[in-house]
């Protein structure tokens, strides 16, 4: 990390565009929400942050519970071709890969929801001290949705993990599924109040062709862009447009 960027206090997330409408990037020990629907990119979109949280020498884990460790790598690898050292950082563990066994304990649904939450988070606890991570993906929390079942449980929970990711020192970057891609139908839960910020992804129909916006809904001890920023999903990674490239 730069040292201008430790004395701002923000993590980079290194993303064209992200970091001019996040005033210069996150905060450092942020939580932030990425939401959005089926096909707006949640997942490319943390994975390349930690991606280039990890080029930048900033140790960074990404916690996979839905898909496999291998899937998620091949279609980072797919969507962008033009990253050809994502093996190196793996292997260097600048970049940690991890969530097979903690989604495993997640949908075998055989304990109680407290005692297999607390599992997650030491799984968590652990994952981070492999490489010392100050940058870390959870994709997703929709699968701790279900797992915790009622939403007050849910709610304390989600609380937790939260203030357990600040007691660690990290910054944080939790994906959650939306049940709309359009900022019309968009719809209010525990999560957006939680966490210290929330990224929402969109996708739109206009005139027969898919259109992607992003907006910063919130970002504690931030200031934010106020407007929905077009973005594109190339090989060499996203391209958010600000009014300074329109």
């Amino acid at each position: 990390m730069a040292d201008n960027d430790k004395a701002l206090g923000r993590l980079r997330t290194g993303i064209d565009g992200l970091d001019n409408i996040t005033s210069g990037g996150v905060p450092l020990n942020n939580q932030v929400l990425i939401a959005g629907g089926p096909g707006c990119g949640k997942t490319l979109l943390s994975m390349q942050i930690a991606y280039n949280s990890a080029k930048n020498g900033i140790p960074a884990s990404f916690i996979t519970l839905e898909e496999t460790q291998a899937e998620v790598l091949e279609n980072f690898k797919t969507a962008f071709s033009e990253f050809n050292d994502i093996d190196d950082l793996v292997s260097k563990k600048m970049l940690v890969l991890a969530g097979d066994e903690t989604a495993s304990k997640i949908q075998g649904g055989n304990d109680s929801q407290s005692y297999a939450f607390s599992s997650v988070l030491s799984d968590i606890e652990d994952i981070l001290k492999i490489n010392g991570s100050k940058c870390v993906v959870i994709d997703s929390i929709s699968l701790l949705k279900l797992m915790l079942g009622d939403l007050l449980t849910y709610r304390k929970s989600m609380f937790a993990l939260s203030t357990n990711m600040k007691r660690m020192g990290v910054t944080g970057f939790l994906t959650m599924e939306l049940h709309s891609t359009n900022r019309q139908g968009m719809s209010f839960s525990p999560e957006f109040f939680i966490f210290d910020g929330t990224l929402i992804m969109y996708q739109n129909i206009e005139e027969n062709k898919r259109v992607y916006g992003m907006e910063v809904l919130k970002m504690r001890g931030s200031d934010h862009s106020l407007s929905v920023a077009p973005y594109e999903i190339t090989k060499r990674g996203f391209k958010v447009f600000t009014i300074s490239d329109i």
